[in-house]
C-alpha cells in the first residue's frame, strides 16, 4: 500500500516544486514506483518532468472537477517508475467550481485512493496558499513534507499551515502526520542560514529532516530542460542532496 505525502507551504519560493520533481526522481532511481500530482495551477511541476502542458489532454482538473478516469491523466517521464498527473491554468477556478460539490474536501482523496496499490509513493505539489485545493491534498495524504527556506522569514507563516494541518487532523483527516520540516535553499556559509537551521530545529526538533537542500545552480537549470537534476547531473550537490532525502524517507518506513 503506497504512501501519500503532500509538500505544503502557503508561502511562495520555498522550493515545494524543486523538492517535489526532484525527491520523486529519486525515490524513483532507488527503485520506488512513484507518482508526482500536480496541484498547482502554475504547473511547474508538470514542465519540470518533461510534460507539454499545452498538450496534457486529462489532468488533475478534469479528474477532479469532471470525474475523468485517473489513470487517464497518467503521463510518463524520463524515469520509467516515475509517473505525473500535470496541473492545467483551469485549476485556478477549481476552487469555486467545488465549493457547491457534495464531501468537497475529499474529492482528491476519492480520485487518488485507488492509485496507493499501484505506486510506492504519491507525492502531491501543492499550491502556495491555504485554500480548497490546499485542504484536497492534505485531507488525501498521510503525511505532509514542510519545505522551509533558509532566510530570515523562514518561520513567517508556519504556525498558520500548522494550525490548518490541525483543523484538518482533527476534523478530516485524523491519520495526516507531518513527515518533516525540510530546510532549503541552505547556504553553509552564511551565518544567517545556520541561525534559521538552528531555531528552526529548536522549534520542531526531531521534525526537522537530517539531510538540508543547499543552494545549487544545477537544481534551478534542470527544470528549464524538463528533467530533474539526477538526470541532468547526477553529480551535482543538488541531485547528490536529494538523493539522501529519499534515503531517509524510505528509512523511515517500517520494515515489512
Amino acid at each position: 500500500m503506497g504512501k501519500i505525502i503532500a509538500l505544503a507551504n502557503q508561502k511562495g519560493g520555498v522550493g515545494k516544486t524543486t523538492t517535489t520533481i526532484n525527491l520523486a526522481a529519486s525515490l524513483a532511481t532507488l527503485e520506488k514506483k512513484v507518482l508526482v500530482v500536480d496541484a498547482d495551477p502554475q504547473a511547474n511541476a508538470s514542465s519540470g518532468l518533461g510534460v507539454d502542458i499545452k498538450q496534457a489532454e486529462c489532468t488533475i482538473y478534469e479528474c477532479l472537477i469532471d470525474h475523468a478516469d485517473v489513470r487517464q491523466a497518467l503521463h510518463d517521464t524520463e524515469i520509467e517508475t516515475l509517473k505525473i498527473i500535470s496541473s492545467h491554468i483551469n485549476l485556478v477556478g477549481a476552487e469555486i467550481e467545488m465549493l457547491n460539490l457534495k464531501n468537497r474536501e475529499k474529492i482528491m482523496k476519492e480520485v487518488l485512493t485507488p492509485l496507493k496499490q499501484e505506486f510506492d509513493y504519491i507525492l502531491i505539489d501543492c499550491s502556495p496558499s491555504l485554500g480548497l485545493i490546499t485542504v484536497n491534498a492534505l485531507t488525501a495524504a498521510d503525511s505532509v513534507i514542510i519545505p522551509v527556506q533558509a532566510e530570515y522569514f523562514a518561520l513567517e507563516g508556519i504556525s498558520k499551515l500548522l494550525n490548518t494541518i490541525k483543523i484538518i487532523k482533527s476534523k478530516l483527516n485524523p491519520k495526516l502526520e507531518i513527515e518533516g520540516f525540510l530546510l532549503t535553499m541552505y547556504d553553509s556559509r552564511l551565518r544567517q542560514a545556520n541561525q534559521i537551521y538552528d531555531e528552526v530545529k529548536r522549534h520542531f526538533q526531531e521534525l526537522v529532516f537530517k539531510t538540508v537542500i543547499q543552494r545549487n545552480v544545477k537544481l534551478s537549470e534542470a527544470p528549464s530542460y524538463g528533467l530533474p537534476t539526477i538526470l541532468y547531473d547526477a553529480d551535482s550537490t543538488g541531485a547528490r542532496n536529494h538523493l539522501a532525502l529519499a534515503k531517509e524517507i524510505i528509512g523511515r518506513e517500517p520494515k515489512q
